[in-house]
Formats: C-alpha cells, sequence, structure tokens
C-alpha cells in the first residue's frame, strides 16, 4: 500500500501529516505557538496536493482514489483533532474546552463525511465552513494576544471555535478559493508562521 504514497500529490498529503504529527508534539508539549507555526504547514499541504493532482497527466484511478480517502485523514487531523488539542491545553482541560474539542471533533466528522458523500453543491460552494479554516483561525487569535487581556484569551478562543464548530455543519454556501484566495491563504500561512516561530524563540 505505501507505494501509492509515491504519487507527488498523495506525498504530498503525507508531508501534511507529518507537519500535523509534529505540530501535536508540540501541542502536547505545551509549546501552543510553536503547534499553530508548523500547523499551517500542514494547511499549506492540504492545498497544494489538490493543485499538484490536478495537473497530474494520466493520474492512475487507484492513486487518485487512495489520495482523497488520505487526504480526508489529513484534513480531520490538522482541521479539528489539531485545533481541539490546542483549546484543551490553552484552557487547562476545562470543561468549556472538553464542550469545544468535542463540538470540533463531532462538526469535522460529520462535514467531511457529507462532503465524501455528496461533495460540493451544483453551484460548485461548499456546504458549511471547511476546516481549513480552522487552523489560520488560531494563527489570528494568537498573533493577536498581546491585545486581549491574559484572563480572557481562553474563553475567547473557545468562544470563537464553538461557533466555528456550529458555522463547519450549518448551511452556509462557501465559495471555493480561486488562485487570488489561494495566494492569499499561502501568504498569509507563511507569514504568520514565521511570525509565531519568531515570537517563541
Amino acid at each position: 500500500m505505501l507505494k501509492y504514497l509515491w504519487d507527488p500529490a498523495n506525498a504530498i498529503t503525507t508531508g501534511g501529516l507529518l507537519f500535523s504529527s509534529v505540530s501535536l508534539f508540540l501541542a502536547l508539549s505545551e509549546h501552543l505557538e510553536l503547534s499553530v507555526a508548523v500547523a499551517l504547514w500542514a494547511v499549506l499541504s492540504d492545498h497544494l496536493d489538490g493543485v499538484v493532482a490536478a495537473r497530474t497527466k494520466n493520474r492512475d484511478p487507484d492513486v487518485a482514489k487512495m489520495g482523497k480517502s488520505l487526504d480526508g485523514f489529513g484534513d480531520i487531523i490538522y482541521g479539528a483533532v489539531l485545533p481541539a488539542a490546542i483549546v484543551i491545553q490553552l484552557s487547562h482541560a476545562s470543561l468549556l474546552a472538553l464542550a469545544t474539542a468535542t463540538a470540533l471533533l463531532v462538526a469535522g466528522a460529520t462535514r467531511l463525511s457529507y462532503f465524501a458523500n455528496f461533495g460540493r453543491s451544483s453551484d460548485g460552494r461548499f456546504l458549511g465552513v471547511p476546516l481549513s479554516y480552522d487552523v489560520p483561525l488560531l494563527a489570528l487569535l494568537f498573533l493577536l494576544q498581546p491585545l486581549i487581556p491574559v484572563e480572557v484569551f481562553a474563553g475567547v478562543v473557545n468562544i470563537c471555535f464553538l461557533l466555528l464548530a456550529v458555522a463547519h455543519v450549518a448551511s452556509i454556501r462557501v465559495p471555493s478559493p480561486n488562485t487570488a484566495m489561494y495566494a492569499a491563504i499561502s501568504f498569509f500561512a507563511v507569514a504568520s508562521s514565521a511570525a509565531l516561530v519568531g515570537r517563541s524563540l
């Protein structure tokens, strides 16, 4: 089964899983800003693998099928598991964090299951906010942390992610990213990752 990972797009997806693993390790080691910084590269991998897959000529259908499943597992890890772990660590395993983490995991699994079975709507839009928004939101919140009182920061993060969990499964139609959007996301991810790393070291 490892032969399917030699495909360029699947190799990038696997790279994203490695970034997610490092990010999870950093989160559990309580290096939260570094964890978010690394998780942003998992987001970049997720965007890039689709572009590479679409441009790979004569791609074997079995390889593509494997890639689609692998991509789904990568999405749930960086889009739900990682934010849940970071929120729990940030909130010192509070009951509110348990509720937020549970909401993220259930909403994430539900959304990805729906997407795997029904795909995008007829107009090419996503139903519900994609999981790829979670880590960039975390990055934005951590970048703004110096402006937010310490005693309320964890609460603000929990509320934001409870609302985002609802948005993941809400009947909201979100446009698919175009080239400009991909460029903006990539720039934000790289710049935010550098800023968080620089602040942590």
